[in-house]
C-alpha cells in the first residue's frame, strides 16, 4: 500500500513540482495551500510524512509545525521543512518545533526524495 504525504505550500507551482516527485516514486499526495489549510485536511487519516513551507499566509510553517505536534495522531509524523530558508536560527526554531529536516529551495528531486525515503513512517 502506498504511503501518504502531505505538502504543504502556498506555491502551486512548488506543490505541483513535489506532487509529481512524490507520485513518480510511488506515494499518494495530499495538499494544502497554507498550515490552516493542512491542518483541516489532517481529519485522523493516516498521513506517513508532511512536507511544508516556512513562509505561508494565514499560518506559517513553523506555527503548523506546532499545532500538527499538539494533534495525538500525528504527534509523531515526521515533518520535513521545504524552504528558501537557510538562516541557522529558522532551522533551530525549525527543530525546536518539531521539523526532522530542513531542505533549502530551489532543490533537487533526488535529494528531497533521498529525505522522504529516511523520515517516512513505516
Amino acid at each position: 500500500m502506498a504511503k501518504t504525504i502531505m505538502i504543504v505550500d502556498d506555491s502551486s507551482s512548488m506543490r505541483m513540482v513535489v506532487t509529481i516527485a512524490l507520485k513518480g516514486a510511488g506515494y499518494n499526495v495530499l495538499e494544502g495551500r497554507d498550515g490552516q489549510d493542512a491542518l483541516a485536511k489532517l481529519n485522523g487519516q493516516k498521513v506517513h510524512l508532511i512536507i511544508s513551507d516556512v513562509n505561508m499566509p494565514v499560518m506559517d510553517g513553523i506555527s503548523f509545525v506546532k499545532a500538527v505536534k499538539q494533534l495525538p495522531a500525528y504527534k509523531f509524523t515526521p515533518i520535513i521543512m521545504l524552504t528558501t530558508e537557510s538562516e541557522e536560527s529558522k532551522k533551530r526554531e525549525g527543530q525546536a518545533a518539531g521539523a526532522k529536516a530542513w531542505v533549502v529551495k530551489p532543490f533537487k528531486p533526488e535529494q528531497l526524495l533521498g529525505a522522504v525515503q529516511k523520515l517516512c513512517l513505516p
